[in-house]
């Protein structure tokens, strides 16, 4: 057998120790993950995560996942808190204690705190017998399906089964909190997540910026509010304020007669053109522009049949969206 063979061979055993441990997991599930969730939705504080080793990392990550998703959270390490930092626990929080086997023993300040403070404690480990396990007012069982590691030691499907369970509290109370993209928008205004978030109502040029123009304008005037606003377009406006067209470059270049100046707006315009709201995610906008056949590379955006802003594909681009 190859190397390559065996590297792979020892993937799949891997893979398949650790969804066995999440099957096992899922089968096991009961009335305590509704009740979890129910102290997690009301509390009137924060959740505080904590763990030790490899839990810690994880739980990390459950802390951060909880806060951006709506449900204030941080990390406390335990070896930290018997050192001062139990004075970040307040007795409008909760405690979410990881912890594999359930007898690490950094954890026990938190434990012997949140039982003298009236705090609630949400306990995460394979073994309700254990310290954490007996100290919880609710228990959250992780699999005792030993660890994908060939030597039975490291971390493996335990801190799988851990991460999961952490993802599935995370979804639950995004459900049933009803949050939003908005909502998760709010939280994450940077990087890619924050670009492919923002709305259409985030980017795109209003007031004096509108390139605009009336049904009975000449050529000639709607060419000079096309030239000065750059966006190369001009909307065509009723009496009524409502968009009943577009002229782009590429109309320009169809319609070009030696008496083009002293034509009307609605002569030249494209009826009916592609239009856009402003609630929409700028991610569909460009979408919407790509997917036209046209080379589209704005949109005017209506509320009311009404212009009250225009989109560059530029817009878009420039803070990330592709």
């Amino acid at each position: 057998m190859t190397s390559e063979n065996k590297d792979i061979q020892s993937a799949k055993r891997t893979i398949d120790r650790e969804v066995e441990a999440l099957r096992t997991m899922e089968n096991e599930l009961d009335g305590s993950l509704s009740k979890a969730l129910d102290m997690m939705q009301n509390v009137k504080g924060r959740v505080i995560v904590t763990g030790m080793g490899k839990s810690g990392h994880v739980g990390r990550k459950i802390a951060a996942t909880l806060a951006s998703t709506g449900t204030p959270s941080f990390f406390v390490h335990p070896a930290e808190a018997s050192h001062g930092d139990l004075g970040m626990l307040t007795e409008n929080d909760i405690v979410l204690a990881i912890s594999n086997g359930g007898e690490s023993r950094e954890l026990s300040d938190i434990l012997v705190y949140c039982k003298r403070y009236g705090i609630p404690l949400i306990a995460m480990t394979k073994n309700p017998d254990s310290s954490l396990g007996k100290a919880g007012d609710i228990l959250l069982k992780l699999p005792d399906n030993g660890e994908a590691c060939p030597l039975g030691l490291a971390p493996t499907s335990s801190t799988t089964a851990t991460l999961v369970l952490g993802d599935v509290l995370a979804v639950g109370l995004i459900e049933r909190k009803g949050f939003t993209q908005t909502d998760y928008k709010r939280r994450h205004p940077g990087g890619k997540l924050g670009a492919i978030l923002r709305k259409v109502s985030d980017l795109m040029h209003t007031g004096d910026e509108i390139p605009l123009a009336d049904e009975n304008a000449s050529m000639q005037e709607a060419m000079l509010i096309m030239t000065s606003k750059m966006l190369g377009c001009v909307g065509i406006v009723n009496a009524a304020g409502e968009l009943t067209g577009i002229i782009t470059d590429g109309d320009l270049r169809r319609c070009m007669s030696p008496d083009i100046l002293t034509r009307k707006a609605s002569d030249v315009m494209t009826r009916n053109p592609k239009v856009i709201s402003p609630d929409v995610l700028a991610a569909e906008a460009l979408q919407t522009m790509n997917n036209t056949g046209k080379g589209i590379t704005q949109l005017f955006v209506l509320q009311d049949k009404k212009p009250i802003g225009i989109i560059h594909i530029h817009d878009c681009l420039r803070i990330g969206v592709a």
